[in-house]
């Protein structure tokens, strides 16, 4: 570890207690982590301790529950401005770029990014915004570290499997706009999204995606915590990826 890193460490342990600490210490050993799930072997970091379970029930965890909550009951007009959006304020959307690769057929309008809301993303789809920012971002529920977006699917793309870089945070999907024929498979396991209803799945185990409608399908993604990390672990988790960030020169 680097002395940023060590420091940050000594800071939380001096706040929250010497132990506050030990799963994100495992996780930095090697194979500290223990035996992964096989479908998990394509993320870069397991935190140990956390449940291995693919699938959640998105209205179980109380932490969560206010984020659901809002999102689904606010879906009917998240739908409308999402349209509308899409509509007239097409060039708010872009390529998604996913760290493995970049997709037209896969478009993105994003809400939160880099640590914060993105303000432009306002004007367009304003009930979103608002309902992110007050019980996801001011909660502190959000992983700073990762972001929001509207997720559009064109008919036709696919999603090929991949495990994303970690198990500590958790993929939160309110269907916002979903034509018959899409789907979405983790572990293994095929389900599809049902509009104005989230799905919430840790995507550290294989996932994979499709739409085989005839118009695009959208989600809006929130990248949550999982509820099973704690407020010292996700201190020091921020500041273990940050470093790193830093040093590989990324933003």
């Amino acid at each position: 570890m680097t002395p940023e890193i060590e420091n940050a460490f000594a800071a939380i342990r001096s706040d929250h207690g010497a132990e506050s600490l030990s799963r994100v210490e495992r996780m930095l050993e090697p194979g500290g982590a223990g035996p992964r799930h096989p479908l998990q072997k394509g993320a870069k970091w397991i935190l140990p301790g956390l449940s291995p379970t693919p699938w959640h029930d998105p209205h179980a965890h109380p932490e969560l529950t206010s984020v659901v909550d809002a999102l689904e009951s606010a879906h009917p007009v998240i739908k409308d401005e999402l349209n509308s959006a899409w509509e007239m304020r097409r060039e708010a959307f872009s390529d998604y770029e996913h760290y493995l690769t970049r997709q037209e057929d896969w478009q993105a309008l994003y809400l939160y990014r880099d640590g914060a809301m993105v303000e432009e993303s306002a004007g367009a789809v304003p009930t979103a915004h608002k309902v992110l920012k007050e019980f996801a971002v001011d909660a502190e529920k959000i992983c700073p570290l990762l972001e929001s977006h509207f997720s559009t699917l064109l008919p036709g793309a696919s999603i090929a499997p991949h495990c994303d870089l970690w198990n500590f945070s958790i993929n939160l999907h309110l269907a916002v706009d979903i034509p018959d024929g899409c789907s979405i498979t983790v572990a293994g396991e095929t389900r599809t999204w049902h509009e104005g209803h989230c799905l919430l799945f840790d995507y550290s185990f294989e996932h994979e995606a499709r739409n085989d409608g005839d118009r695009p399908r959208t989600c809006l993604l929130v990248d949550l915590w999982h509820p099973e990390t704690t407020i010292p672990e996700r201190r020091a988790l921020v500041a273990l990826i940050s470093e790193i960030r830093r040093l590989m020169g990324e933003s």
